[in-house]
């Protein structure tokens, strides 16, 4: 690096480019300011307490000027760089302000020794003059050697009057020599020096400072300072999931975010100088497109920033889902056909975070050409020599990892796109980064035309269906467009976010784990997989099952979900080539890919009812054992913790139940009902087996409670239930850490479901799912799985606590008393989504019982308001299935009426039921929410 190219010396305030309405001295005099603060002091010079005071005032009056024309502009459409670089221009000449007022006024060095030197620089964000609303303000003071009275006393006044006027201020007290010696040590302060910027002081010092960092710590440290910042890179995306597309992404640190940029900017000005963002980037490697990328990306985080920073009155960098439609309304995102703003905005936001990961794979393409970074991992001890020849043509191992001998190889035959990416998982190479770089840049080649050759397809569907990694292949794709532009259905979903708390990830980041969950089951299955693996051994036409895994979800957002779903597979399949047939099925599944989950989870599986529709839905039990397979992949990729044994035991039960009647060819109510008594009498005779003599009470449950649970769980409620007298409560920590089952067993009464839910919230647990039994006798099985409010396991860690729980559910059997009160719970993000109350009573769906499906938001005690209007009603619930979908709950009721219950009072207590599912806590905030706090300018002062 240069000396010329050095800037981390300004002998003046630097010059910025504003616009004409932006000119700083429209903002804040500088001039004017010292002249105010030249006049507090000479009004009060008998009263140093007074005149420090009207000081303070005056610089708290410019600051807040300044903060209040930033945002006001940045409301009115300004960019977010354009804000933040304000804000520092606003903060440059305050502080310039104070430090001549300090030097001059109050400790001024009349006959200023060599040792009474000083230099003030401001690093981190600040030094590279961008300031966001709420962040700190860092600066490094520069002294020549031990420190001296005056320098310290200079420093001290100025750092209490910013504290004073509420600056958050970072500061470091150092010397040219520990500067670099400690650079040397941490690379996060070699950063700070780098982005270093000279405000004021002694020139001289700040040059010599200068001088001595680029000779001892950048000249010929190019290699260990890339390392150091892609090791530091890595560490933070670890933290932060390491995917872009969480749909609560930080902007600062998250993956493809703000610091993701400014590791790019820090390595370019490291290798190539330069001075402002701008010159910084185009002097690097960077073509014209691709610094055009780096800026409009720099532009689009920077004016997410300022807004989430204005709009909490913090230094919020995660996006929440209560902040998201805030922001996107006041950067203009509307709503349009079949998306909303906030779904827009966000798919913006990952679409310039997949940007980022771009500009990152082609810095380090040109890193490595240059030989000023060694590949990751196992490669860099090999041996860099020339690209080895692979079997196709145009195909090289360099380094170890797949590459291309041109782009020739992608504009002759097109199909190489797909192919590239299929020699990476079949030789199981990484890709090099220059031929990544190329995919990207080739991938308009694939066009209506090249997308429909039969070889293309054929490289492509061999990958997906027999490729050692498809997950990693299809995300390696996604990353250089070419998946999407192979599969314009499939890239009609990239970057698209579902506006709700169920959902972890980006649509298309959804669909790639759930392509990789069912390569696992299709390859070893595991534990609790078992049958799937072995249901994949028996399907013969696996393409048909990853095409709809590929294209189940690219109807979302074109209205509704499952009919455009099975347009758009229809419309891939034929052009995939698949037959008539083999396209139907991949659009059946596409259309009905939510079917079985709905049915397991919120259906009463044992009813033959539920049986008898959902075996006519499915027909076949081919078909049965691909919409098994899908669901538990779908329902797997959708994030962290929703996945577990109880929703596995269901889907496999419904699974059973309805191969049963299908395989028999006995699809009528009582033929399965026959077939569900025969499933029961065998569990029975296993548990018999297992533990000998089964509770009497146990022993007069239906074949729902049979068939509900698996052996090992039959067992624990045995043994449990053998070892006390009713009511017998027993909470466990799940081993799948699903959360904690909660065990109640005793004489059933009317209102006691109710009882029971209430009890649970009281003690700050939510209950995600309930399997309800009830016997002819009146006796109960109730098991509830709880978590806490964050989704977590309730009482992690807290044996005490699931004892109090314990207790307390005891208590709510043997008393009348009103339950206790139930806490409320912060609504803030659950208040970001419409969550429309539904409810439906329907007499059709089971024999012997009336459903009640209730649907709405979810809220600490609903369970409770529920069960206690049916209780009041003199309802009895016969079975309750409960799911918790992030802000939204359903509850469906299996119940018996009241006998001459007529169809007046069914409509009455649905409007009931309405009321309930619309009442909030009284502190709740509104919904949607709207009403966030805008941070008042002085709020960080």
């Amino acid at each position: 690096m240069s000396e010329q190219s050095q800037s981390l010396v300004h002998r003046k305030l630097p010059t910025r480019r504003w616009p004409s309405k932006w000119n700083i001295s429209n903002i804040i005099d500088g001039r004017a300011l010292r002249v105010k603060l030249t006049s507090d002091f000479l009004d009060n010079l008998s009263d140093e307490a007074k005149a420090r005071k009207q000081v303070l005032d005056h610089l708290h009056g410019a600051l807040f000027r300044g903060r209040m024309i930033a945002q006001e502009r940045l409301q009115q459409g300004a960019g977010g760089l354009d804000t933040a670089r304000l804000l520092s221009a606003v903060m440059d000449e305050v502080l310039h302000a104070l430090y001549d007022y300090i030097t001059v006024h109050v400790h001024r060095a009349r006959n200023p020794t060599e040792g009474e030197r000083l230099a003030v620089f401001a690093t981190g964000g600040y030094g590279r003059n961008v300031l966001a609303p709420s962040s700190d303000v860092d600066l490094l003071f520069i002294r020549p050697y031990k420190a001296s009275a005056h320098a310290e006393s200079v420093i001290e006044y100025m750092l209490y009057a910013l504290w004073d006027v509420g600056i958050k201020v970072g500061h470091a007290f150092r010397t040219p020599e520990e500067c670099i010696r400690l650079s040397k040590q941490d690379v996060t302060i070699k950063t700070s020096l780098l982005d270093a910027r000279f405000l004021f002081g002694d020139e001289g010092l700040a040059a010599e400072t200068q001088e001595k960092y680029r000779k001892n710590a950048i000249d010929g440290y190019d290699a260990e300072f890339i390392a150091d910042k892609l090791a530091e890179r890595d560490s933070r995306h670890a933290k932060q999931g390491n995917t872009r597309y969480v749909v609560e992404p930080n902007v600062k640190d998250g993956k493809g975010g703000l610091r993701d940029l400014q590791t790019l900017y820090w390595i370019t000005k490291h290798l190539y100088g330069g001075d402002s963002l701008e010159d910084v980037m185009k002097s690097g490697p960077f073509t014209k497109h691709e610094y055009s990328v780096f800026i409009r990306a720099a532009r689009f985080f920077w004016t997410v920033r300022c807004h989430l920073h204005f709009l909490t009155g913090r230094a919020e960098e995660r996006i929440s889902f209560d902040l998201q439609p805030e922001i996107a309304s006041r950067m203009g995102y509307r709503d349009r056909s079949g998306q909303l703003g906030v779904e827009r905005f966000m798919k913006h936001y990952f679409l310039v975070a997949k940007d980022v990961g771009s500009l990152t794979r082609i810095l380090a393409a040109k890193l490595e050409a240059d030989q000023i970074k060694k590949p990751e991992g196992w490669r860099r001890f090999i041996p860099a020599g020339s690209p080895k020849p692979m079997a196709e043509d145009g195909f090289v191992l360099d380094g170890e990892r797949v590459s291309v001998t041109g782009e020739d190889v992608f504009k002759k035959k097109p199909e190489n796109l797909i192919r590239l990416f299929a020699l990476a998982d079949e030789t199981e190479h990484d890709i090099h980064p220059d031929a990544m770089t190329l995919a990207a840049r080739n991938a308009r080649l694939i066009n209506p035309r090249t997308r429909s050759k039969p070889e293309m397809s054929s490289i492509f569907i061999d990958l997906l269906v027999n490729g050692k990694d498809p997950g990693l292949a299809l995300h390696r794709m996604n990353e250089a467009d070419v998946l999407g532009r192979f599969l314009p259905e499939f890239g009609g979903i990239v970057a698209q976010t579902q506006f709700n708390m169920y959902h972890h990830f980006t649509v298309d980041e959804h669909t790639i784990r759930a392509v990789d969950y069912m390569a696992q089951m299709d390859r070893e299955g595991g534990e609790g997989f078992e049958l799937a693996h072995r249901l994949f051994q028996k399907i013969d036409n696996k393409h048909i099952l990853y095409l709809a895994m590929l294209l189940h979800d690219t109807g979302k957002g074109h209205g509704d979900q499952q009919i455009e779903g099975m347009k758009t597979a229809a419309q891939a399949g034929k052009r995939l080539g698949l037959t008539a047939a083999e396209t139907d099925l991949v659009a059946w599944l596409v259309g009905h890919h939510l079917e079985m989950s709905e049915t397991a989870q919120k259906r009463d599986i044992a009813d033959p009812q539920t049986i008898v529709r959902f075996a006519s839905l499915v027909g076949s039990i081919e078909r049965l054992r691909l919409l098994y397979i899908l669901t538990i992949a779908d329902i797997r990729a959708v994030g962290p913790g929703i996945w577990n044994a109880w929703k596995g035991q269901l889907l496999e039960d419904l699974y059973q139940n309805t191969e049963a009647a299908l395989r028999g060819g006995r699809t009528d109510a009582v033929s399965v009902s026959r077939e569900l008594e025969g499933r029961a009498s065998l569990n029975r005779q296993e548990l018999a087996d297992r533990v000998g003599q089964i509770p009497d009470v146990m022993e007069d449950m239906d074949p729902a409670y049979w068939t509900g649970f698996d052996l090992d769980a039959l067992e624990s409620h045995a043994r449990t239930i053998s070892g006390g007298e009713p009511p017998i409560v027993s909470a466990q920590v799940r081993e799948d850490g699903g959360g904690v089952s909660l065990l109640v067993a005793g004489q059933d009464r009317l209102g006691l479901f109710s009882r029971l839910a209430g009890t649970i919230a009281a003690q700050s647990a939510n209950v995600v799912s309930a399997q309800v039994f009830t016997a002819p006798s009146g006796f109960i099985v109730d098991v509830f799985i709880l978590q806490d409010g964050k989704g977590g396991v309730f009482a992690a860690g807290d044996e005490g606590r699931l004892r109090r729980l314990e207790d307390e559910v005891r208590r709510a059997f043997a008393s009348n008393e009103p339950v206790a009160n139930i806490p409320a719970k912060s609504y803030r993000r659950e208040a970001a989504f419409k969550v429309i109350p539904q409810v439906m009573i329907d007499d059709t769906l089971s024999e012997g019982y009336t459903v009640i499906d209730v649907a709405g938001r979810d809220r600490p005690g609903l369970l409770h308001d529920v069960a206690s209007l049916l209780a009041d009603e003199n309802i009895s619930i016969h079975s309750a299935h409960v799911g918790s979908y992030g802000e939204r709950v359903f509850d469906a009721f299996y119940v018996q009426l009241p006998d001459n219950y007529t169809d007046e009072k069914l409509a009455t207590l649905k409007e009931q039921l309405f009321e309930v599912l619309l009442r909030e806590e009284p502190d709740a905030p509104r919904t949607p929410a709207r009403s966030l706090k805008q941070a008042n300018a002085a709020d960080s002062f």
